[in-house]
């Protein structure tokens, strides 16, 4: 039984913030050396799935860049491999960039009959979970589906953030709604795994029109597969994330730090690696007043001061008597000697001069700009930003990308500012 997956990784991951400003939300770096995508294609592999093309769109130097002909997953094999599919524009009118999940692979229907699978196994490129996926497509077959939908059961208050589907005592889904505002379609919540039988994922998507288009799965594909189609739901009972808020980027990559957070997701399991694209790196030297708990520390870094509960990517330096606390930090980042970060998230190359307290004050008051995004007590530095010293920079501010010394005028940004 021949599986082609398709990786959906073109998303601008807004609720990100800055941290996707230059880059596709799967390639936002995660739990210090790894890059979000990396979780589902090491799913692939592991799952013995070598025929994967990604579809990207928003900004994916960066992402395609870090996948490349895919050595770190054992993908640049003659048979099989990763296929790099970004969307592009011209006199066509089919030519353009993709509006939805649906109508991008509509857009590679050529990419799938030429590769003539029997299964088409659709995953999106930016949640963290380990899952072999070949149970599934068992499942799949045994059903005699034509279209399997991976769930989980969601806390009640989340469901608004979900497809939500009701089945019968068989599994068979016997409704599905998107994103419902109302909170009475039950908790069982579309992961966004899809196993398709090639021929009706072909039929259902060429059979849309202009005035029914199908630019969606969960809003155009699969409600109306629901009476016409066999679709059933394949229950997963494993840890799975969506780390698509900043609340849940950092709630996500700390919850590693605990003593028990391998039970949440072993990284340290031989028999289910997690590849990745790594750089070579010296390893992590800890200077004599250094002091190190509950984190996670990757190669290249230099830890002088204290670290506590907190993801260091690779090649972070932090400074004698500095105190990086309950923070995640992005590659090649420097903090200054007496720098304090606490509770907050801080992308690549950024430079915390000395003395600086990033993450100050019990002030609560949300970002102003972004008050949806950033109303936690989390405090974002975009990257490359160079924060000079001294400064008291309160909770949920945000600082762009790129930002200069001269653009910090004041010595204080209080809770909720921007820059």
């Amino acid at each position: 039984m021949k599986t082609l997956a398709i990786l959906m990784a073109g998303g601008a991951g807004t609720r990100l913030t800055v941290l996707s400003d230059k880059r596709a939300k799967p390639a936002v770096p995660f739990a210090g050396k790894y890059r979000i995508i990396d979780f589902t294609l090491s799913n692939c592999v592991n799952s013995g799935i070598y025929d994967i093309a990604v579809l990207t769109q928003y900004r994916p130097h960066s992402l395609n860049t870090h996948i490349g002909i895919g050595k770190p997953w054992d993908l640049d094999r003659q048979r099989g491999g990763v296929h790099l599919r970004q969307p592009y524009q011209g006199s066509s009118a089919d030519l353009d960039w993709y509006r939805g999940t649906a109508d991008a692979v509509f857009r590679n229907l050529d990419f799938i009959q030429d590769n003539q699978p029997d299964l088409v196994l659709i995953l999106s490129g930016d949640h963290i979970y380990k899952m072999d996926y070949r149970p599934m497509m068992e499942y799949h077959q045994e059903k005699g589906a034509d279209l399997t939908v991976g769930v989980m059961d969601v806390p009640l208050e989340e469901t608004d953030r979900f497809g939500i589907m009701s089945v019968n005592r068989n599994n068979r889904v016997t409704e599905f709604t998107e994103k419902p505002k109302a909170r009475d379609k039950g908790t069982l919540a579309s992961m966004g795994i899809y196993v398709f039988s090639t021929d009706v994922l072909i039929r259902r998507l060429t059979e849309g029109s202009a005035e029914s288009p199908r630019i969606d799965f969960g809003k155009d594909v699969i409600p109306s597969m629901i009476a016409e189609d066999r679709v059933y739901a394949y229950r997963f009972e494993g840890y799975w994330v969506d780390v698509g808020t900043i609340q849940s980027y950092w709630e996500t990559n700390l919850a590693l730090t605990k003593p028990n957070g391998s039970d949440l997701l072993n990284l340290h399991d031989p028999n289910w690696v997690v590849h990745t694209r790594s750089e070579e790196r010296p390893p992590v030297k800890l200077g004599p007043q250094a002091q190190v708990a509950d984190s996670l520390i990757s190669n290249g870094c230099v830890i002088r001061g204290r670290v506590e509960r907190s993801v260091l990517s690779p090649g972070v330096y932090v400074s004698p008597g500095a105190i990086v606390r309950e923070s995640v930090i992005i590659n090649d980042t420097w903090i200054g000697p007496g720098a304090i970060i606490d509770r907050a998230i801080v992308d690549e190359n950024a430079v915390i001069g000395a003395g600086t307290f990033v993450g100050y004050s019990d002030d609560m008051t949300p970002n102003q700009q972004m008050p949806d995004k950033l109303n936690t007590g989390i405090t974002v530095v975009g990257a490359g930003a160079h924060i000079p010293g001294g400064l008291v920079i309160g909770r949920n501010v945000l600082i762009h990308s790129e930002r200069q010394e001269s653009d910090f005028p004041a010595a204080e940004i209080r809770s909720g500012e921007t820059v």
